[in-house]
């Protein structure tokens, strides 16, 4: 699929290197926190942990489906699959209503890698770094990018997305990510307004918290709606957003910057998560 006369992969990456360039600038003009945790040597350690983090899956996702989400959709398309053709719905509205789906179905997915043992110990290496900044959006265990795009291509085929469609929200999720992960301070009625509708870095950030109840909460990357509809919102932190404490209590300190280690992290044993009704 081309966009532009430009490949599919290549506009995807001129889309991310455009946004992490633009927030990286900005995370350094207006940061919201300013920790060791953020700066420094453990600083860097964390930002080649986490781009090399997004490197390996890549080429996990590449190798185990090469496909990945547009792929799927174009195969779709060519075979005649899913709700909407058979339905026969037009085009646009096809796209309205496969960004929106496959939103939520990013969002049950999120909720259900914090629930389900298995998954949580996959999914836990995202939460485990100490800092919170946009590179902390690309760090997933190769594992947990395989799965999501296992998901993700399973509901493209089900209700047959366009591939346009697809390739417009895997841009927007992406660049969302990146932008609700980023260290930047928003105005507080800016941040009031838009989280109405998208995901903003204070609202994100709380997800990160030390606090198992804010943990399970704000789970969404890209449309805010569906923890309101589904009263998995916290609007602040109980310490503030700048007395937050970021990470995983089992591990505050430098391990979760190494990369071996953060690759391993899925099979390490840990205590027990305390239930949400016993944290502090």
């Amino acid at each position: 699929m081309s966009f532009l006369g430009l490949s599919e992969p290549v506009v995807r990456l001129l889309a991310f290197s455009t946004i992490f360039v633009i927030l990286a600038a900005v995370e350094l003009l207006a940061p919201r926190l300013e920790r060791d945790e953020m700066r420094g040597a453990l600083k860097s350690r964390r930002w080649v942990t986490n781009l090399a983090m997004v490197v390996l899956s890549s080429v996990a996702l590449r190798i185990v489906f090469p496909l990945a989400a547009v792929g799927t959709a174009l195969w779709a398309q060519s075979e005649g699959l899913g709700l909407f053709p058979l339905l026969g719905v037009p085009v646009w509205m096809a796209a309205i209503l496969a960004f929106v789906i496959l939103d939520f179905a990013v969002w049950l997915e999120h909720v259900v890698s914090h629930k389900w043992t298995w998954l949580w110990r996959i999914h836990r290496m995202h939460h485990a770094d100490t800092g919170f900044d946009l590179t902390t959006a690309l760090r997933f265990h190769p594992l947990e990018i395989v799965l999501s795009m296992l998901w993700k291509a399973a509901v493209i085929i089900a209700i047959g997305a366009p591939p346009a469609a697809v390739l417009v929200f895997e841009i927007v999720l992406n660049g969302a990510a990146m932008f609700n992960h980023a260290n930047i301070r928003l105005p507080k009625p800016v941040d009031r307004v838009l989280r109405l509708l998208i995901v903003t870095p204070d609202m994100h950030r709380i997800h990160h918290s030390t606090d198992p109840r804010e943990t399970d909460s704000n789970y969404g990357f890209n449309l805010a709606i569906w923890d309101r509809m589904f009263s998995t919102y916290t609007q602040t932190p109980r310490r503030g957003d700048t007395g937050i404490e970021i990470g995983l209590r089992e591990w505050r300190d430098d391990r979760p910057a190494r990369l071996g280690w953060a690759l391993a992290l899925p099979f390490r044993s840990a205590p027990a998560r305390r239930p949400v009704d016993q944290a502090d």
